[in-house]
């Protein structure tokens, strides 16, 4: 049955409008109004009201807007009906025989002229109806981002009432202590006053009173203290909320500079589609990120915007370091396995590799080969970097520079970027010797079973010229070379005083060093984590 009414939602009868009532299609190619569907929708399944077709949905926002019904329906309003009566009659007039032929030709090639214009016009008119469906859905998109923000909010308020609980809590039990201290340096000076054997016993029991609320309190401090929810929130709330305003500082596009967009011909959609990234782009190369070092990466602000064709050269650089800067330039790997992903990031002018791990890689990600990028390494000039961390944090990076055309240092940026499907991401330092001590170390880099135990070598000679060092900062082998464990790396934290050298020394912190102290000096050193890895790139 022909639809006599197309402008019309056939559910509910109202006409579309560009809010609440949006035309939207769903699977099986009916259309209905976004407030039918979502009222149509029940536990999950929405049945189609003209087909009965079953189809999997949550919300009406989950079917496309019918753009070309909205154009369809701008266009009808648009159309004057002129009542039959009212159109004046004009007697036919023969064709005037006064225009000559050319004359004639130029008046047709001026009405195909404006047929083209119109046609144009109406293809223009077209996308600008798309165009704002878009924009409508971008504006509900903010809104119910929006709402989330307002829960995370919410989440934030709630976990600052269970500091203030916590610290509360604190407080009356710092009081019961400080009173029982006073009370147990009072019995102390009353026993060395007694004279009599009646005061000796009175005292006494006062005494044993004193300290069984004394134990008591300290019992229950043990059992009260630290509230595990309590940390446990406060500390996922903050990592959230740090996580989203990281996002909101490098992806933000309120401050991005303008971005050249092709070809003039393009349609807005497409042009949309460019800026969105949503338009397969060219892999960024080594010499796009080579070129970010250079002065034009001055002229960047923070942003996010994406790399589109014919950039001109300094757009290209820019639009590049914009996309490192928001985490959408990966180095991949191909193998057998399938593919791995290693993120390259920016910071105080430094491009940084990290490690390669199977995961998904960011939405509309552009992609660079890990065998380019790990090919520029100049084993005269390789820094590697470990991140530590401990407590539900990291606590600063280390940055290590290794000791050129040595098989350990070969090994180390293995384990450091993952080339061999192994890392040191997520390993645990073992162990400290001469703790406090001159010559205090300690051990990590067991990438096999994380307890000391594993850790067996990549390369298959680890024999080679090696350095000697006494110093803090040195970076060396303690197990035999070749031996089981020799992936386990050494990282000197106190000089020697000796006047003796550690042996097979193959790189030296230039930076960090006080981040290893302070892992050495926690409570557990197994409860420090290798949190992130990689390699400094040599651009």
């Amino acid at each position: 049955m022909m639809d006599n009414n197309p402008e019309e939602c056939s559910v509910c009868f109202n006409n579309y409008d560009d809010t609440l009532l949006r035309p939207r299609t769903l699977p099986c190619g009916h259309t209905f109004c976004s407030q039918c569907i979502d009222n149509a929708i029940k536990n999950g399944q929405l049945n189609c009201p003209s087909c009965r077709a079953q189809h999997t949905a949550t919300a009406a926002t989950q079917f496309p807007i019918n753009y070309g019904m909205e154009a369809f329906i701008r266009k009808l309003k648009g159309m004057e009906v002129v009542p039959v009566t009212m159109v004046p009659t004009k007697p036919n007039k023969a064709p005037t025989r006064g225009i000559s032929k050319k004359l004639r030709s130029l008046v047709e090639e001026q009405k195909s002229s404006i047929s083209s214009l119109i046609t144009s016009c109406e293809e223009v008119l077209s996308q600008l109806g798309e165009y704002r469906g878009q924009l409508g859905d971008w504006k509900t998109q903010h809104l119910q981002l929006q709402d989330r923000l307002y829960a995370l909010v919410e989440q934030n308020k709630s976990a600052m009432k269970l500091l203030e609980l916590e610290d509360t809590s604190v407080v009356d039990m710092t009081t019961q202590g400080e009173e029982g201290k006073t009370q147990l340096q009072a019995m102390l000076g009353s026993l060395d006053t007694v004279n009599t054997a009646q005061e000796v016993f009175m005292t006494i029991n006062e005494v044993d009173q004193c300290n069984m609320e004394v134990e008591d309190w300290l019992q229950k401090c043990q059992e009260l203290f630290p509230d595990v929810k309590t940390v446990h929130t406060s500390v996922k709330v903050q990592e959230t909320i740090r996580e989203a305003l990281e996002m909101t500082t490098t992806e933000t596009g309120a401050t991005a500079d303008p971005v050249h967009l092709g070809d003039s011909d393009s349609s807005i959609m497409t042009k949309v589609k460019e800026i969105t990234g949503e338009i397969p782009q060219k892999e960024i190369t080594v010499e796009d990120l080579r070129r970010m070092r250079e002065p034009v990466k001055s002229l960047v602000e923070a942003g996010r915007v994406v790399a589109v064709k014919r950039l001109v050269e300094a757009g290209r650089v820019v639009a590049v370091k914009r996309l490192v800067e928001a985490g959408r330039v990966v180095a991949v790997q191909e193998d057998q396995d399938g593919r791995r992903s290693a993120r390259i990031t920016l910071q105080d002018g430094q491009l940084y590799l990290h490690p390669l791990l199977r995961q998904s890689t960011p939405a509309h990600a552009h992609t660079i080969q890990e065998s380019d990028v790990v090919g520029v390494l100049d084993p005269s000039c390789t820094l590697a970097f470990l991140d530590l961390g401990w407590a539900g944090s990291t606590r600063g990076r280390v940055t290590i520079r290794l000791t050129p055309d040595t098989p350990l240092a070969r090994q180390f940026v293995l384990l450091c970027t993952g080339q061999r499907g192994h890392t040191f991401r997520n390993t645990k330092l073992l162990w400290v010797e001469y703790k406090g001590r001159p010559g205090e170390w300690v051990v990590g880099g067991d990438y096999e079973s994380n307890d000391g135990e594993g850790g067996a070598p990549l390369l298959p000679d680890l024999q080679g010229q090696y350095r000697g060092s006494g110093q803090a900062g040195a970076v060396w082998s303690w197990w035999p070379l070749g031996g089981p464990k020799s992936a386990h790396f050494v990282i000197a934290t106190r000089d020697r005083q000796d006047g003796r050298q550690w042996s097979c020394v193959f790189g030296h912190v230039v930076s960090g060093l006080d981040v290893v102290r302070a892992a050495v000096n926690h409570s557990n050193i197994q409860e420090v984590t290798v949190v992130d890895c990689g390699v400094v790139l040599p651009l």
